[in-house]
């Protein structure tokens, strides 16, 4: 999008959330709420598949750095959507033949694991952009939501803290995010609701402010993103940009579904209203 067409894009967008404002503080809707003025937002985005898709390259450093650890080539990969790279790691040593009878043993894989892992993506960050696509919407929509008062912008991902920077400045995305307040996966395998709420103590650690579930969004593109939202305590803007369909996503719960990133102002419409519907769920697809 050119810089003029953003700008404009900008400009209608900072006009609607105005708008909003003033008619959510003129009306209660039989309900006392904190005023807009007072709302402090969290928007957090996952990566792969939300905004960008990269999974060729990602899977040569799986498979390069599986076989660099367990001695064995990855023949299957498991399914990736929603999923932390530690749990991935574990469905891949399962679904290859390595034994997990002893447990420990396992576990101790995956932080040499891990590492070979950062180290594999980290010599092809170059095919990241060659191999890989920026997903059509996505930088708009970030620097759109970064424009709306009061909101901090960082990702919710699966991936590590390396690979995610990997992945973000590949497509120029980290200059819209604060990444000290991100949730990663790390050497432990935590699953992603409880990597929001690390994101979410994180932000409110730096900010010096509450980030309620009413006024945390998590944008993602699986049903198992959906789950985790209502686990970590969030709602749930859902994008048919990955496997799942609309229909799946509506099916997992999402609070909201939107077919694509290519259009913002959609998307600053369901922010600036932040799932304030009474409990029930907002489709805008």
């Amino acid at each position: 999008m050119a810089s003029g067409s953003l700008d404009r894009l900008l400009a209608l967008i900072r006009k609607a959330v105005a708008c909003v404002k003033r008619m959510t503080e003129s009306s209660t809707y039989g309900r006392t709420f904190p005023r807009r003025r007072d709302i402090h937002r969290l928007v957090l985005w996952n990566i792969d598949l939300t905004l960008v898709d990269v999974a060729k390259v990602t899977r040569a450093a799986y498979a390069e750095a599986f076989g660099k650890v367990t001695g064995r080539p990855l023949v299957q990969l498991p399914q990736m959507a929603g999923r932390t790279e530690p749990e991935i790691f574990f469905d891949a040593l399962a679904l290859n033949g390595v034994s997990l009878r002893d447990a420990a043993a396992s576990e101790r894989l995956l932080a040499p694991f891990g590492a070979e892992l950062a180290t594999s993506l980290a010599a092809r960050r170059d095919l990241l952009s060659t191999q890989g696509q920026l997903l059509p919407g996505a930088a708009e929509s970030m620097a759109a939501v970064g424009a709306v008062p009061e909101t901090v912008q960082s990702v919710l991902t699966g991936s590590s803290r390396p690979n995610a920077v990997l992945k973000l400045r590949a497509f120029r995305l980290d200059q819209y995010v604060d990444l000290a307040v991100g949730g990663f996966a790390g050497s432990d395998p935590y699953p992603k609701g409880a990597l929001l709420q690390v994101a979410r103590q994180r932000a409110e650690e730096k900010y010096k402010v509450p980030f309620g579930e009413w006024a945390t969004v998590y944008i993602a593109d699986s049903p198992r993103d959906v789950e985790a939202a209502r686990i970590g305590g969030a709602r749930s803007l859902a994008v048919a940009s990955g496997r799942a369909s609309t229909a799946e996503l509506r099916d997992a719960g999402a609070d909201a579904v939107l077919p694509d990133l290519t259009d913002p102002a959609s998307l600053i419409t369901y922010i600036t209203d932040l799932g304030w519907s009474f409990g029930e769920g907002r489709h805008a697809d």
